[in-house]
């Protein structure tokens, strides 16, 4: 008996060793960087550990990212901008002794979310011009009473409160983002802004926005999020992800386009509106076709985020960190985008999703995987080559049209609509019934999704530190693992190995003294 037990104790001890090598066969990797992709990425990371990768992202902005990774402390980096560019007189020289590429990740629109009541009700379907936002965030527009806010919101008797424009303190992406649409449209107005800070004009993009009245800064996505649905923050607007509103429960303003709607930044809207972005040969974006964009269903700040790969085995980085890093984007480039939208994004469409795939190989140390990307499942993709998901997105509702008095419907994560003045069209949720070009579709249907014209989170609890939904149906803040199919032979061989362990160790512990018993009886017999 004891030969026996001694027998299998030395098979579940040798099993379960090979279990954990297999578990363990990935290195662990490391990156920093921007807070806008962050809730993706980090949704992702939890989605891979099933395979036995370990990411760490570290959400610090897309500068301090970009500056570790040219320093060699992490493996990748997460950035809105690009290396080589000039911000506030200063260039951002790339990495000298470090190949790299960069990877588009995800899509998505940069939103304002804000915090503002009529009376005791929350306002939820604010609506805001280019033109305007940049008065606000530069300070001509100091009251929510002003004429320039009531012109954009018809609707609306907005109360004479002080505006708190809420920027971020760090370098930020998101700050490129806005800067670099401001510069682009509204020139005039941000250099004088610019001025005002004591920056040589013309202004041009910043990742570090001026910090002058009436602005007020605050570090990371997180921290302008949380700045502004803090109680004593009525008045307050800022620029984040839109992710980051939604998670937290509160509106955003929809924002006027080049056709005369002003549109909230869903996945479709934003798919539609970088059909006209300049994908460059390195990959990053050029956005002024998205700003210019005719199409009625555009949100003007739409854009990509980007991974910085590395190309070269340079310190810390080697083949085996490789091996890990290629795999898990070869997993969000395919899988991954499947939950853009439920995360608060925009998936990547397909000419971006082929060309990643391209950088992914040029990883040191790449499993250079034969993807099928036909076989990716991308909301995007097509038979033919468009974008779906941009083809199939809905006209803007009538009451979304300039100079209309607006919607009553919720923006954002905010569901509760906001009475109107003067009749807003259809009411809360209501689409045209016109096609993507303007034509009806069979049977003069109209399409109307859920009640919050999203499929978004769930309302639920919000956590006081973090800002984020707490409730298990939001995959974004919650970070819940989803279980995904990834092509590795050894996490299979795994889990049956580890399933025959657990048998055989039940039967050492349970067997004998079952044995022991029977024994006991027939020597009674």
């Amino acid at each position: 008996m004891r030969k026996l037990r001694a027998v299998a104790a030395v098979l579940v001890l040798v099993l379960l060793g090979q279990s954990t090598a297999f578990a363990q066969s990935y290195v662990p990797i490391s990156g920093a960087g921007s807070t806008w992709s962050s809730n993706a990425l980090d949704q992702w990371r939890k989605n891979v550990g099933q395979y036995g990768m370990r990411i760490s992202f570290a959400a610090t902005g897309s500068t301090d990212g970009r500056n570790q990774f040219k320093a060699g402390q992490v493996d990748f980096a997460v950035s809105e901008i690009p290396y080589g560019l000039t911000d506030a007189g200063v260039t951002d020289n790339p990495p000298a002794d470090r190949g790299y590429a960069y990877m588009p990740i995800v899509a998505g629109g940069t939103s304002f979310m804000y915090n503002l009541h009529i009376g005791a009700t929350r306002v939820t379907n604010l609506r805001l011009s280019g033109q305007t936002l940049t008065g606000i965030f530069t300070g001509t527009i100091t009251n929510w009473a002003d004429p320039a806010i009531k012109t954009d919101n018809p609707g609306l008797t907005l109360p004479a409160r002080k505006i708190i424009p809420v920027v971020r303190s760090d370098g930020s992406g998101t700050s490129a983002q806005f800067t670099t649409y401001m510069a682009s449209q509204f020139g005039g107005a941000w250099d004088a802004f610019c001025r005002k800070a004591g920056r040589a004009t013309p202004c041009g993009f910043t990742s570090n926005y001026p910090l002058v009245p009436p602005v007020v800064g605050q570090s990371g996505s997180l921290g302008v999020t949380n700045y502004v649905r803090q109680d004593q923050s009525e008045g307050a607007i800022t620029y984040v992800e839109y992710s980051y509103a939604r998670n937290a429960g509160f509106p955003i303003a929809k924002v006027l386009n080049k056709a005369g709607y002003y549109i909230e930044p869903k996945a479709t809207s934003v798919a539609v509106a970088l059909l006209a972005a300049a994908i460059k040969p390195d990959l990053t974006q050029d956005l002024g076709g998205v700003y210019a964009n005719l199409d009625a269903r555009t949100y003007p700040l739409s854009s990509y985020s980007y991974m910085i790969l590395p190309t070269t085995p340079t310190s810390p980085f080697n083949t085996d960190k490789g091996k890990t890093l290629s795999d898990f984007a070869y997993y969000f480039l395919c899988e991954g985008q499947q939950q853009a939208d439920q995360l608060g994004y925009s998936p990547l469409p397909k000419n971006l999703v082929q060309a990643g795939l391209d950088q992914v190989a040029r990883i040191p140390g790449s499993t250079k995987k034969p993807t099928d990307i036909s076989k990716c499942n991308n909301p995007t993709f097509s038979p033919d080559g468009t974008n779906l998901l941009a083809k199939n997105a809905p006209q803007p509702s009538p009451c979304d049209k300039i100079g209309v008095s607006q919607c009553g419907e919720g923006t954002g994560g905010a569901r509760a609509p906001t009475p109107v003045t003067g009749g807003a069209g259809p009411g809360p949720g209501a689409q045209s019934a016109a096609g993507p070009n303007g034509t009806v579709g069979p049977g003069g249907t109209s399409v109307t999704p859920g009640a919050d014209g999203t499929t978004g989170p769930a309302t639920g609890a919000i956590d006081p530190d973090t800002g984020l939904a707490v409730n298990g149906q939001n995959v974004a803040a919650g970070g819940s693992s989803v279980p995904v199919s990834l092509d590795q032979r050894d996490n299979a061989t795994a889990a049956l190995l580890t399933a025959l362990a657990v048998a055989l160790l039940l039967g050492l512990v349970i067997g004998p003294p079952i044995l022991a018993r029977r024994l006991g009886k027939e020597e009674e017999r």
